[in-house]
C-alpha cells in the first residue's frame, strides 16, 4: 500500500513539477521579452528627446548617447533613424549589417524580433528591434511640411537566450532538488500515516502465533471499526470452539455411565433375555443423551457478518407444521411483523429460535398465539437490532418458576411430554448473539410472554 501510494504521489509530483517548470519558463520568457521591449522603448524616447533637425532637414544627432554601447562599433546595441531619403545610424552600427528598416507612420510603434543580421565578423546573428514613428516640427521653417522620421533601437538577441539558459538551468536544478525533498518527505509522511496499519498487522501476527488473545484496545479512531470487528470475530470463534469442546466433553461424560453398565452386564452371568432388555434400555438412554447434546450444539452456528434473513417465510413454515400437530386444540397464530425487520445470523439459529418459542406457545396456549417482530435498538454505523416476542393465552409461568424453566432438562409441567431443553436452547442462542431473553406475562392474552432482544450488530 505504501509503495502504491508513493508511486502515485511521485507520478503526480513529477507531472506537477513539469507543468510548473514549463509555466515558469514561459513566464520568464514573457518577462524577459517585455523587459527588453521596455528597455528599447526607453532608448527610443531618449533619442527622440535629443535629436534635432536643421532648416535644411539634416539631422543633428545627440552629443551623448543614452548608452555608451551605442558609441562602440559592434557592441550589440544599435540605433538608426530612418528618413524619407536617407538613414542615420549610431557608431555601434558600423560594421554589422542590420535588417532593413521601414518608415512608420507618426505615433506608430512596432516591436519585432528576433530578426536576422550579420555581425562585424561575418557570422549570422539576430536582433530585437523597437521603432516609433515621429513628425519633425522643431527647426523647420514656418509653412514648411513637417518631416516624418522613425527611430529604431536594436539589441543583439544573444542576451535573452543567455538569460533564458541561465534561468532554465537554475529553474530545473531547484525544481529537481525540491522534487527529491518532497518525495523524501512524502515517503516519511506515508510511513508515519500507515504506521497504525503496520501495528495492526503486527498484532494480527501475534494473535496468529498464539502470543496474544485479541487485538489491542488503543488504535486510531479510523481503525477502531476494523479492530473491533476482528476482536468480535476472534471472540466469536473462540466461544464457538469452546462450545464445541464442551459439547463433546459433556457427550463423552454422559455416555460413560451407560457404557459402564453394559460392560458390567456383559461380564456378569446375566441371561440372554435380561441382557437384551438392559441393552435396549441403555441404548434408549444413549439415544436420548445424543439428542440432548445435539440440541446443545444447535446454538453453536452463530457466525458474524451473516446475510440478513427474512423472518416471515421461516415463521410461516414453522406455524404450518405446528398447526397440524396441534390441530385438535384449534390454536390460531397471528403475526405482527415489521416488513423491514431482518435477522442477521444463521438461518438454522432463526429456525431453532422461532421453532422452540412457537412450539412452547402452541403447547400451552388455549386458542391464540401472537408472534411480534420489530426493529430493535439502533446505533451509529451498526446494523439495527431485533426484537421477537411470542405470546399465548395459556396459564402462563409463575414468576418464581421462570429461572427454573430456563434450566436445561427442566419442564414446566412434568405431566406434559417433552425433554425440557427447548427454552434452554433458545437461551443459548440468544446468549451467543449477545442478546437477552425475558420471560413474563402477556398483557394482551394473560398467558406467557417470551421476548428476545438482539443488540445492534457490527
Amino acid at each position: 500500500m505504501q509503495a502504491r501510494q508513493l508511486m502515485a504521489a511521485s507520478l503526480f509530483l513529477l507531472g506537477f513539477l513539469a507543468l510548473a517548470g514549463y509555466a515558469l519558463d514561459r513566464a520568464f520568457l514573457d518577462v524577459a521579452s517585455d523587459g527588453q521591449r521596455d528597455r528599447l522603448r526607453n532608448y527610443v524616447y531618449a533619442y527622440a528627446g535629443e535629436i534635432e533637425f536643421l532648416r535644411s532637414g539634416d539631422i543633428y544627432p545627440p552629443e551623448n548617447a543614452p548608452d555608451s554601447r551605442l558609441e562602440r562599433p559592434g557592441s550589440g546595441l544599435y540605433a538608426e533613424v530612418v528618413l524619407l531619403d536617407r538613414n542615420w545610424q549610431s557608431h555601434s552600427a558600423s560594421g554589422p549589417q542590420l535588417p532593413p528598416a521601414a518608415m512608420l507612420d507618426g505615433g506608430e510603434e512596432r516591436f519585432e524580433g528576433p530578426l536576422p543580421m550579420v555581425r562585424s565578423n561575418g557570422t549570422p546573428g539576430e536582433v530585437y528591434r523597437y521603432g516609433i514613428g515621429f513628425l519633425a516640427s522643431e527647426g523647420v521653417a514656418p509653412g514648411d511640411v513637417e518631416i516624418p522620421y522613425t527611430i529604431y533601437v536594436m539589441e543583439d538577441a544573444g542576451n535573452v537566450p543567455q538569460q533564458v539558459r541561465v534561468f532554465r538551468a537554475a529553474l530545473w536544478g531547484y525544481l529537481g532538488i525540491a522534487g527529491l525533498v518532497m518525495l523524501l518527505l512524502q515517503g516519511l509522511v506515508l510511513r508515519w500515516s500507515l504506521w497504525p496499519l503496520r501495528h495492526v498487522v503486527t498484532e494480527l501476527k501475534r494473535v496468529q502465533r498464539g502470543q496474544a488473545n485479541r487485538m489491542g484496545e488503543r488504535h486510531p479512531r479510523e481503525l477502531e471499526p476494523l479492530t473491533d470487528s476482528i476482536n468480535a470475530l476472534i471472540e466469536s470463534e473462540r466461544e464457538n470452539l469452546e462450545h464445541q469442546r464442551n459439547t463433546m466433553s459433556d457427550l463423552a461424560h454422559s455416555l460413560k455411565t451407560p457404557l459402564a453398565v453394559l460392560r458390567a452386564r456383559l461380564d456378569s452371568d446375566t441371561d440372554g433375555a435380561e441382557l437384551r432388555d438392559e441393552v435396549s434400555t441403555q441404548l434408549d438412554r444413549m439415544n436420548d443423551l445424543v439428542s440432548y447434546q445435539l440440541g446443545r450444539a444447535a446454538s453453536s452456528g452463530h457466525k458474524l457478518f451473516a446475510a440478513p434473513v427474512d423472518i416471515e417465510p421461516h415463521a410461516e413454515q414453522i406455524v404450518r407444521g405446528l398447526e397440524k400437530i396441534y390441530a385438535r386444540k384449534g390454536v390460531i397464530c397471528e403475526f405482527e411483523l415489521d416488513p423491514v425487520a431482518r435477522f442477521h445470523g444463521e438461518p438454522g439459529d432463526l429456525q431453532e429460535l422461532l421453532g422452540n418459542l412457537l412450539e412452547n406457545a402452541f403447547k400451552w396456549a388455549r386458542s391464540r398465539v401472537l408472534l411480534t417482530v420489530k426493529v430493535g435498538d439502533t446505533a451509529a454505523n451498526r446494523r439495527p437490532g431485533l426484537r421477537i416476542t411470542v405470546e399465548d393465552d395459556g396459564p402462563g409461568i409463575p414468576e418464581e418458576r421462570i429461572a427454573m424453566v430456563l434450566q436445561r432438562g427442566v419442564r414446566g409441567d412434568e405431566r406434559v411430554h417433552g425433554h425440557g431443553i427447548g427454552l434452554s436452547i433458545v437461551q443459548d442462542i440468544v446468549r451467543s448473539y449477545r442478546g437477552q431473553l425475558e420471560v413474563g406475562r402477556s398483557q394482551e392474552f394473560g398467558g406467557a410472554c417470551f421476548s428476545v432482544s438482539l443488540p445492534p450488530g457490527l
